[in-house]
This record gives structure tokens, sequence and C-alpha cells, in this order.
């Protein structure tokens, strides 16, 4: 499996797409929908009615790249949110990719002590 960037900032558009779009309806989404910059070291995420379909637009150096994902017999787990768009780490980002449902995956809860004794 490839490995993206960790400091890459992630950003999921929650709605789904039509899938027919490219690069340059894409760009235009990620520009005047989520009024963010298609150029910034980011990737947009986006997905099919049917979710079993992702679409990842980003930008480097000097151009756009645009990677595809299809399942052949399983749906993505989409996050679940009130805002148009979701931020993720990269790490989040594989595994949605892989799979996992981020909703149900939760860590160690940070634990913060004034003394240590």
């Amino acid at each position: 499996m490839f490995r993206l960037n960790e400091e890459l900032a992630v950003y999921v558009h929650r709605d789904a797409i039509d899938f027919r779009k490219n690069i340059n309806g894409l760009a235009a989404i990620v520009e005047h929908g989520l009024k963010r910059d298609p150029f910034a070291p980011a990737l947009y995420v986006f997905r099919n009615r049917r979710r079993d379909r992702i679409k990842i637009l980003g930008w480097y150096k000097n151009g756009f790249w645009l990677l595809i994902k299809r399942l052949e017999a399983d749906r993505f787990t989409w996050p679940r949110a009130e805002e148009a768009i979701v931020n993720l780490s990269v790490e989040q980002l594989h595994w949605l990719l892989e799979g996992y449902d981020l909703a149900a995956m939760r860590g160690h809860h940070a634990l913060m002590y004034r003394r240590a004794s």
C-alpha cells in the first residue's frame, strides 16, 4: 500500500458528488464550494452516492494529481459530521481507505495532572 505525506492536510467533502467530474470540476468544488485553496499542500477527498468510489485531488509542485479507488464488493464508511467538510489526518485517511469506521475508532483519553505525587 502507498503512504501519503503525513504533513498534508486532509479535507473530506461530506456529501456525494457527480463522479463524472474531472480534475477541473473537483478543483472548482474545492475553490468555490468548500472555499479552500486547491493549490495548498492538502488532499481533498470526494465520494460517489453509492460510497463505493473515492477520488482524492491534490496539487504537487507543478500540477494536479487525481487518485481514484473503486471497491468491487464493499462500501466506504463515510465520516459522519454536520459540517460540509471534515478535517482528517493522513493516518485517518489511510484508515478510511482501508475500510475502517472512523467514528468507532477511539484512542486513549489524554490525562492532565498537576503533580506527580
